[in-house]
C-alpha cells in the first residue's frame, strides 16, 4: 500500500469528494485526520475507515476560523506524531450574480474556500518543516481558471487557491514540502444543479470532450499519487481533472 504508515488530514471529509478521497486513501494504507463541520464520530466514513483497521481522528472544525484550525492541527500531531499530507478540500458555494450577491455571500465563500485553505495550509506546514517533508493538495476548480458567470465570489476564492498553490510551492520547497491542485468536475451536492438541470447539463457537457462529468470516486487515484513518495518531484502544479474541460 503507497501510503502505509502515513497521516493524512482531510477536510470538508464527510461528503462528495472529500468522503470518496479520504476513503480511497484508507484503502492505500493511510491513517486519517477527517475534519468537517458537521462530521461525528460514528459517522459511516470514520467507521469503514476503522474497519480497515485505520487509526482515525475526527474533528468539527470550521476552517474559517484559524484558532480551530491550529487547535485541530495541533491535537492531531500530539496524537499521530506528524502529519504527512493534507488535502484540502472543504469548500462552499453561494451563487448569485454580481449586482445582487450580498456582502455575506461574498464574506462566507471567500472565508471558507480562499481563507479556510490558507489557514489548513498554514497549520500543517509548521510541523511539515520540522519533519522536513510533507505534500499540501489545494482544490480549486475551472471557475478559478476560467471565470464562470453567477459565481463571482466562488471564482474569486478558486482563483486565489490557483495563485496561493504557486508562492507557497516555491516557499515550502526549502523544507521539502510539495504543494500543488487539483480542478476536478465531479457530480457532488455543490454541482447538482449543473449535473441533474438539463439546460445547465447540456451545456456544459458541450464543453466537456469526454462527455460526462467525473463521478468523486475518479478523483482519488490523483490524490493518493500526490500524497505518495511517487510524486517526490512535483510541486507548483495545477491538474485538471474534469474530462478535458480545462487544458492548460
Amino acid at each position: 500500500m503507497r501510503l502505509q504508515g502515513k497521516v493524512v488530514l482531510v477536510t470538508g471529509a464527510r461528503k462528495g469528494i472529500g468522503e470518496a478521497v479520504a476513503l480511497a486513501l484508507a484503502r492505500e494504507g493511510a491513517d486519517l485526520v477527517l475534519v468537517s463541520r458537521s462530521i461525528q464520530e460514528d459517522d459511516s466514513i470514520a467507521r469503514e475507515a476503522r474497519n480497515m483497521g485505520r487509526r482515525v481522528m475526527v474533528k468539527q472544525v470550521d476552517v474559517g476560523d484559524s484558532a480551530q484550525v491550529a487547535a485541530m492541527v495541533d491535537q492531531a500531531v500530539g496524537t499521530f506524531g506528524r502529519i504527512d499530507a493534507l488535502f484540502n478540500n472543504a469548500g462552499i458555494s453561494k451563487p448569485a450574480m454580481l449586482w445582487k450577491m450580498t456582502p455575506e455571500q461574498w464574506e462566507e465563500v471567500l472565508k471558507i474556500n480562499l481563507s479556510g485553505t490558507f489557514y489548513c495550509l498554514q497549520a500543517v506546514a509548521k510541523p511539515m518543516m520540522e519533519q522536513k517533508c510533507g505534500s499540501i493538495i489545494n482544490v480549486t476548480s475551472s471557475a478559478g481558471l476560467l471565470g464562470t458567470i453567477g459565481q463571482v465570489n466562488y471564482t474569486a476564492a478558486k482563483g486565489g487557491v490557483y495563485a496561493l498553490t504557486k508562492s507557497a510551492a516555491k516557499e515550502l520547497a526549502r523544507f521539502g514540502i510539495r504543494v500543488n491542485t487539483i480542478a476536478p468536475m465531479a457530480e457532488t451536492d455543490m454541482t447538482q444543479a449543473i449535473a441533474h438541470d438539463p439546460k445547465f447539463k447540456e451545456k456544459y457537457l458541450e464543453r466537456i470532450p469526454l462527455g460526462r462529468f467525473a463521478q468523486p470516486e475518479e478523483i482519488g487515484p490523483l490524490v493518493i499519487f500526490l500524497a505518495s513518495d511517487e510524486s517526490s518531484y512535483i510541486t507548483g502544479q495545477t491538474i485538471c481533472i474534469d474530462g478535458g474541460m480545462v487544458m492548460l
